[in-house]
């Protein structure tokens, strides 16, 4: 590791925990992710080292590790995102709309689909079929290889007729 750059030794860190989070070896990706962020906090670390707790089943750990992603950068998507999916996971339905919400908005945020279908599956388990369905539809026209949206359209259009 480069310890005259820390924003690489960071990056260094970072990359490892990754390789070990895919391989299931989530205790040790934590710690890696830790070490990124000792060496320079980013958004990123700490919502993939959330991300990690969830595995484990911990969401209010990861729930935690998201707020401290946006305390470094509130511009940043992902932690927002998370934190719905998490609540999601928690049956917190109603608490997770707002996450989503400022995913949609968030500047630095790439996979803009993927906050409209997860407030389509809130809407969908709160029997709000219209706005799921308008949620599922915005999902697929942001991306249209995103066949969960487009099965969760057609599920509530074949439902409706």
């Amino acid at each position: 590791m480069s310890e005259a750059d820390p924003r690489q030794t960071a990056a260094d860190y970072f990359r490892q925990a990754y390789q070990l989070q895919v391989a299931g070896e989530f205790q040790q990706a934590i710690e890696l992710y830790t070490r990124s962020i000792e060496a320079f906090p980013t958004a990123e670390a700490y919502t993939f080292r959330g991300w990690t707790y969830s595995f484990l089943g911990d969401y209010d750990r990861a729930i935690a590790e998201c707020l401290e992603a946006i305390k470094v950068d509130p511009e940043c998507g992902n932690p927002y995102k998370h934190i719905g999916a998490y609540l999601i996971e928690q049956e917190k339905w109603d608490e997770a709309i707002p996450w989503f919400k400022k995913t949609m908005v968030a500047k630095r945020y790439e996979a803009r689909c993927y906050p409209h279908f997860n407030l389509g599956r809130v809407y969908e388990h709160q029997h709000d079929w219209q706005r799921a369905k308008e949620c599922y539809a915005q999902a697929y026209a942001l991306d249209k290889r995103y066949l969960a949206a487009l099965a969760g359209l057609r599920r509530l259009r074949a439902a409706w007729n």
